[in-house]
């Protein structure tokens, strides 16, 4: 019954007592979850509240803030700078490293968050989502470099990402399955309501921008073509095709039935080496897409080995059910060795 569900921090003393994780991320994840909480308050009052709409600023990646871009930033870094455990933060909405004041405690763990994915959507109120990753570095150094922080995603300790939509959920995996958990707003709380996630290994459902088709290499043109041939092309089955322009909106519907996102580098994007940011956005998706028995690559690369070489560095991004993602790689392979 539901009155038995565990609690999010039920879930996490669990994975304590069994020595999966220790008590120090215990207090991480708890900092996450409380500035998760803040985001939806500030999120559920819509345009009633005075959240809404742009700023005359621009972020590091030359995107126009929201209002709840920069609100949202900052409840994550006010909140989680008091957990004594961290030693930095790094956000899409900063350049720079944010260190933990002088005045706090510190530890050796990392949080690297984007506090508001999919933030266009926000005016008309379709989900968005907070998504963040976290490792722990062997020692915390003397001095905070770009370098020190510098982790392939094999490495993170958590990731997950909270939902903002009919109802709050929250997504984690701490490298021992995938949990999810809606809010209860009656106790204040987030309660278990998933256990051991599984991305369905075959789909019929993909998730690409199609006003980006004239920039795709052939291949990928070729995989789509023939999945919008349905029943009568090679693939001999109809495919459905979902766009929500929010990342957190679109792993979460692979995550519970199944389907394939795609934001691959494209003629026009490649200069930047794609869309989506490594640290903060492909690194937690694909830690949960695997931890969730999918498949997440950069091309043909596996994204979780990606060495990172900055903090806003961006790649291609093909995740989900494994047969479908299999089947992309293999044709991003063959027309490599064409060319």
């Amino acid at each position: 019954m539901a009155h038995q569900t565990k609690t999010f921090m039920q879930h996490l003393f669990e994975l304590r007592h069994k020595g999966l994780i220790e008590r120090d991320l215990t207090t991480l994840l708890h900092a996450v979850t409380t500035s998760c909480k803040a985001i939806a308050n500030h999120l559920k009052n819509g345009d009633l509240g005075d959240a809404m709409g742009s700023l005359d600023s621009q972020n590091v990646q030359g995107e126009t803030q929201k209002k709840l871009d920069v609100i949202a930033n900052d409840i994550f870094l006010e909140r989680c700078q008091y957990s004594g455990v961290l030693c930095a933060m790094v956000s899409e909405e900063m350049d720079q490293i944010y260190p933990i004041p002088g005045d706090f405690p510190t530890g050796p763990y990392v949080l690297f968050f984007d506090p508001l994915d999919g933030s266009s959507n926000v005016d008309v109120n379709v989900s968005v989502g907070t998504i963040f990753s976290i490792f722990k570095l062997s020692e915390i150094p003397d001095k905070l470099t770009v370098e020190a922080l510098m982790k392939p995603g094999v490495e993170q300790v958590a990731a997950g990402y909270a939902l903002y939509g009919p109802s709050t959920m929250l997504v984690l995996t701490t490298g021992h399955g995938v949990d999810a958990f809606t809010f209860d707003g009656s106790i204040g709380e987030f309660r278990q309501t998933h256990v051991g996630i599984q991305i369905p290994e075959d789909t019929s459902e993909i998730a690409i921008n199609a006003s980006r088709a004239r920039y795709w290499e052939a291949y990928l043109k070729t995989y789509v073509d023939e999945c919008f041939e349905g029943a009568n092309g090679p693939r001999g089955r109809d495919f459905n095709m979902r766009w929500v322009a929010s990342m957190v909106a679109e792993v979460h519907r692979i995550l519970l039935r199944g389907g394939v996102f795609m934001y691959p580098v494209d003629s026009q994007n490649r200069k930047a080496g794609g869309k989506l940011r490594l640290l903060y956005e492909a690194n937690p998706m694909s830690f949960l897409v695997e931890q969730a028995g999918g498949r997440s690559v950069s091309r043909t690369d596996r994204i979780m080995e990606i060495a990172p070489e900055n903090l806003h560095q961006r790649v291609g991004v093909f995740m989900g059910s494994k047969s479908e993602v299999d089947l992309l790689v293999s044709k991003a392979q063959a027309s490599r060795s064409v060319s």
